[in-house]
């Protein structure tokens, strides 16, 4: 269950902080999403607790009061799988990429597949940070919802699209190659950690490969694309 919640009292970071411990120490509250701007908390919960309960915790917080802004319940035996139409931005795109990648190589006198996994991990990053960076805020929340790091520090969902943009350059003039291979692994292995949680969780929540831009549900498709860059990466290393 998902649980949207009004916070009054809230003044700066530290703040936030105390609220998001106070929400958490509760054994059936599973994660606590605070945010300052918009004086909100979005909660998953293991079992339900009532806002009562909840306001009990911040009592011991400090001076903030809490109300229920809106309720979505997922059970998990209502979640469809969503069909490929739900995916045509994101296929599109890859498509796009890949179809550029071979093109790139023109007349294809000595095809290299290498040279193609080269290429089409540069436009990825370039293109998939670029709708990132369309909406960097909306980004770095909609990643903190499933991403192992940004859950903790929210400023890694500034930083991801800064580093994937980094990443595609690297790769496009094939710079340092041992470095970005590697880097690509830790950081997409990492990302697919949080993704592959919350598809075996079965948490009805939005994916943000393509930013805040497209409504994307988080599904095995973004297992695909985050293991599958893994595998790439991988692959060019050794």
């Amino acid at each position: 269950m998902t649980h949207e919640y009004h916070i009054e009292g809230m003044h700066c970071n530290s703040c936030v902080a105390k609220v998001k411990t106070a929400l958490e120490s509760d054994p059936n509250i599973e994660k606590a999403m605070v945010e300052l701007e918009t004086g909100s908390a979005t909660i998953n919960l293991h079992s339900h607790v009532t806002t009562e309960n909840l306001q009990n915790l911040l009592n011991a917080a400090g001076d903030y009061t809490i109300s229920e802004k809106a309720v979505v319940t997922v059970n998990n035996n209502d979640i469809a799988e969503p069909s490929l139409k739900t995916y045509r931005p994101l296929i599109l795109i890859v498509s796009f990429i890949a179809g550029v990648s071979v093109l790139a190589q023109y007349p294809f006198l000595n095809f290299d597949g290498m040279l193609w996994m080269r290429h089409f991990m540069a436009g990825f990053f370039i293109v998939f940070s670029f709708f990132k960076l369309l909406n960097l805020k909306g980004f770095a929340n909609s990643y903190a919802m499933y991403d192992i790091i940004a859950a903790r520090w929210k400023g890694w969902g500034f930083i991801y699209p800064f580093i994937e943009l980094l990443l595609g350059i690297a790769y496009l003039i094939d710079l340092y190659p041992f470095v970005v291979n590697w880097t690509t692994i830790l950081i997409l292995g990492m990302s697919s950690i949080g993704v592959i949680e919350s598809n075996l969780n079965r948490r009805k929540i939005k994916c943000a490969c393509l930013g805040d831009v497209f409504n994307l549900p988080m599904s095995t498709v973004t297992i695909v694309e985050d293991v599958g860059m893994v595998i790439m990466a991988a692959i060019m290393l050794f």
